[in-house]
């Protein structure tokens, strides 16, 4: 029910009191002004209260002896939190904790419980509105919010996570994987700093099928840091600081036969690995700057000695033998040799290589050039055949026709052929 004025029909409000410092020692029953006087415990429209100890309760007037609207601001001064409740003490209104405010007035009054609605204020100080504000990368300092980076260090492998969201993470132990969690969860704006302090390589690999600079993974060699940042949908790195003392990754990629198109992140590969059986030529296409690489082709190229040709698909190619390196120069275009000139001094080493595949041949007849056969041999293969055979024994040459090999013993002028 409502106080109404006889004489306006007008709801009648209760005597206002502004502002009231209220410290509750105990349990504390409210009454509205117009009901007492000055020495009472009443209720005013702005409530500054202070609890000595936690646990106690404010209890508001009756319902019944005000309008609906009627109000009260109430903020919590103190140190310990308190409830606000009806005047029979049957419901909680609100309970208010240190530094809160919360505003609160009569919805409904058909009994003294009646009913109440609530607004939260903000906190009593800018300070505290800062800290409750403050998420990952972000830190609360008096009344602003700031930057923050906190450094955590980690020595085995781990799965980063909504967590380490702005937090820098140091590497301090020998080779390890920080595994990334599924960008979808992640989302668009994640990012990490991170750096490698360890003794060994730090392996970045995403979850999920998802790539890190277009590349199923990245690997930081001791003193390389980054900012690792999300899309959503991949990773990427800003700001990759190589060090200059392991300034050389490896890329190692499985082909069988055809055209494969490197990434930019697989390009970035200064030496790259070529393994697999090849059942065909293989066509590496690496993009058109200007780089050096260091080629190891580890593939089994088959009975037709297949090959693995690198190419910037506009110049100059370079074709390298199954089981063979090279040091190549690309000059955007072209692929050349790095080496052409033996400067200084030098021991060059060769593989045994095979009658059919010499280890030293002409590039556009690959089974003619010289070989090892056998322990204390020097060999020379024509075509694939055996023609020249260098021992500690003597001299072996294998002729044309069947039955004309001939075997020098004792030297060729004066010796026993």
């Amino acid at each position: 029910m409502s106080y109404n004025s006889p004489f306006t029909g007008n709801v009648i409000q209760p005597t206002d009191v502004s502002f009231r410092n209220i410290t509750l020692t105990a349990n504390t029953q409210l009454e509205w002004p117009i009901n007492g006087n000055a020495t009472d415990d009443y209720a005013a429209r702005i409530m500054q209260v202070s609890a000595s100890s936690a646990g106690l309760n404010l209890y508001m007037p009756p319902a019944d002896q005000a309008s609906v609207g009627q109000d009260a601001l109430i903020r919590n001064t103190g140190a310990n939190s308190f409830t606000v409740k009806d005047y029979e003490g049957t419901n909680t209104i609100i309970t208010i904790a240190a530094g809160e405010s919360k505003y609160i007035y009569i919805t409904a009054n058909p009994n003294n419980q009646g009913t109440w609605g609530i607004i939260a204020f903000g906190t009593g100080s800018s300070s505290a509105d800062a800290a409750t504000l403050a998420g990952y990368g972000l830190l609360a300092i008096t009344t602003t919010l700031n930057q923050s980076h906190p450094v955590t260090t980690f020595n085995s492998d781990v799965t980063a996570d909504i967590t380490y969201r702005a937090q820098a993470y140091v590497w301090t132990g020998g080779a390890g994987t920080l595994t990334l969690g599924s960008a979808t969860t992640l989302g668009n704006n994640w990012f990490v700093l991170l750096r490698n302090a360890g003794s060994g390589a730090l392996t970045v690999a995403p979850s999920g099928g998802t790539l890190v600079n277009g590349s199923a993974f990245i690997v930081l060699q001791p003193t390389d840091s980054c900012v690792l940042v999300c899309s959503g949908t991949a990773f990427y790195t800003v700001g990759l600081g190589k060090s200059t003392q392991f300034n050389f990754t490896q890329l190692t990629k499985a082909v069988t036969t055809g055209t494969y198109t490197l990434t930019a992140g697989e390009a970035s590969n200064v030496i790259q690995k070529y393994t697999g059986t090849l059942s065909g030529n293989v066509t590496i296409i690496v993009p058109a700057t200007v780089q050096v690489y260091y080629i190891i082709n580890e593939t089994v190229g088959g009975v037709s000695n297949y090959t693995v040709t690198i190419s910037t698909g506009l110049g100059g190619t370079a074709t390298i033998d199954a089981g063979n390196q090279a040091t190549l120069v690309c000059d955007s275009t072209n692929l050349f040799n790095a080496n052409t000139v033996l400067a200084g001094t030098s021991n060059i080493s060769l593989d045994d290589g095979t009658v059919g595949a010499p280890s030293l041949k002409f590039a556009s007849e690959t089974s003619t050039g010289v070989y090892r056969g056998s322990s204390g041999e020097f060999d020379i293969s024509i075509l694939g055949t055996n023609r020249f055979i260098l021992a500690a024994t003597g001299l072996t040459i294998a002729g044309g026709v069947t039955g004309t090999t001939g075997t020098f013993t004792s030297g060729i002028s004066g010796g026993t052929f």
